[in-house]
């Protein structure tokens, strides 16, 4: 009978997700309700417990009448309910020894010292977010649903020291509940123990947004943003809830900022509307596709990455591989249909998918036009070479991608709003003098025979390449 009191909360809750499903929606209900557990019931609260505390603050503000009344559908005397935040138990267990014998302990094993636990990241005095010592790639269940984001997570933290970082940015992009948070404090694990001086910092998304806030308040924000840049690996958890248009845009800033500079970024997020806002930031030549999304269809996805959207910026003819477990022909027939280059049913051989990812990389890139030439500019696009004449130019790589941007419709004026977008990842320009100081330099390096022949500014408008003929 006390068993049967002990499992009767936990069933109860059961119950009341399974109406909250009914009554929400999928989407909602996945966004919000799935890793939310009961821990206690008395006569008049219900104690339930969530994962993060911006979890606990939504929950209470947005959901709070809802639970309270599904719940008293079966604790009809209940008066409150209680969100409280799980605390990660840091501690090593002791396990238990069986009680049929004692073993002598093994020797001391000659290895390397472990690393202290828990680890928090940080650098230059940011503090990061706590990594459990339990979420490592070896304590990681690998399904059908997560073993293509293992095996990403597992070569981006294998080739971590080398020269060029694998998959960079790597967007961890899944329901919730399916190990998004695990791979990135496995990553975090590995990196520190192939090279414990490396800097990591694996932040929250309302880790990063405290302290931005905070250093905007100090009027600090230039030395925040200049200590994130100075990291080897920058991971983000939750990215769906990093909210307000200016932390966002200060976001994408440091990502551009260290992946320019060779840094690796790891972000998870769990819902399809942030695949779509990264995708347009950070512009990958690869976009792996599952058909099926926590907030919407990866189909629909596609599609929207192919037709375009007015005010966005992302490059609609990137390189899409649907990897899912819907294999029927109509699937098939309906993602290509809206887009895919390709189309993978899991489950898979890993080297098979890298194998289709190399093919329809070659296919779709490099450019079909691989010099670009203006006068007697020319450009190379693969080797990354600017030649003025006989002149070697040396540019730098935000510098070489305006002048890229420029050099494919010469004579057109690019309004300067239109170049942030497009060259930084801008949202809005704002008062920024990034373009303008930008193009200076270019036209500078440019000017090689003594003349400014180009970079030409059109005043109040923006830039184009070369003057109208």
């Amino acid at each position: 009978m006390a068993q049967q009191e002990q499992c009767a909360p936990s069933d109860a809750w059961a119950r009341v997700k399974s109406r909250l499903r009914a009554e929400l929606g999928e989407d909602v209900f996945a966004s919000w309700f799935r890793g939310v557990e009961v821990e206690q019931v008395d006569d008049e609260v219900v104690r339930l417990t969530v994962a993060t505390r911006f979890l606990r603050n939504w929950l209470r503000s947005h959901y709070y009448d809802f639970v309270l009344r599904l719940s008293r559908g079966e604790w009809p005397t209940v008066e409150r309910v209680e969100f409280r935040v799980r605390q990660p138990h840091f501690g090593v267990e002791t396990p238990k020894e069986a009680p049929r014998q004692r073993r002598t302990p093994a020797p001391p094993e000659t290895e390397a010292a472990p690393l202290p636990m828990p680890l928090r990241t940080g650098y230059g005095g940011f503090e990061g977010s706590p990594l459990d010592p339990r979420l490592s790639f070896a304590s990681f269940v690998v399904g059908a649903s997560n073993r293509l984001a293992c095996a990403a997570a597992q070569e981006v933290a294998a080739a971590f020291s080398a020269p060029q970082p694998l998959f960079n940015p790597l967007f961890v992009h899944g329901n919730v509940g399916l190990g998004k948070t695990h791979l990135l404090h496995a990553i975090s694990w590995d990196v520190k123990q192939q090279k414990p001086e490396a800097q990591v910092l694996y932040l929250t998304a309302e880790r990063f947004m405290s302290g931005f806030v905070q250093a905007l308040r100090a009027r600090d924000a230039l030395a925040f943003k200049e200590k994130l840049r100075r990291i080897d690996i920058l991971l983000i958890d939750d990215m769906e809830f990093l909210q307000g248009p200016t932390i966002q845009q200060e976001f994408c800033h440091t990502l551009n900022s260290l992946i320019d500079g060779g840094r690796q970024v790891v972000v998870a997020a769990d819902r399809a509307a942030e695949a779509l806002e990264l995708v347009e930031s950070e512009r990958p030549d690869l976009v792996l596709l599952d058909a099926v999304l926590p907030d919407g269809s990866g189909f629909e996805v596609c599609g929207r990455l192919r037709a375009g959207e007015p005010g966005r910026a992302w490059n609609r003819d990137v390189a899409v591989i649907m990897v899912t477990t819907r294999g029927d022909s109509s699937d098939r027939v309906r993602g290509f249909a809206r887009g895919a280059d390709d189309y993978v049913v899991r489950p898979f051989v890993y080297e098979e998918l890298l194998a289709r990812m190399r093919a329809v990389l070659r296919r779709t890139g490099p450019r079909q036009h691989p010099r670009l030439a203006v006068q007697d500019l020319v450009i190379d696009l693969l080797s990354r070479v600017v030649r003025v004449g006989d002149v070697m130019v040396q540019l730098s790589a935000k510098e070489f991608d305006l002048l890229v941007a420029l050099a494919e419709d010469p004579e057109r004026v690019f309004h300067k709003e239109e170049l942030l977008r497009d060259v930084w990842g801008f949202r809005s320009s704002g008062r920024t003098r990034t373009l303008d100081s930008h193009a200076s330099r270019l036209r500078r390096k440019l000017n090689v025979n003594g003349e400014s022949a180009y970079v030409v500014n059109v005043w109040g408008v923006g830039y184009r390449l070369v003057a109208a003929a």
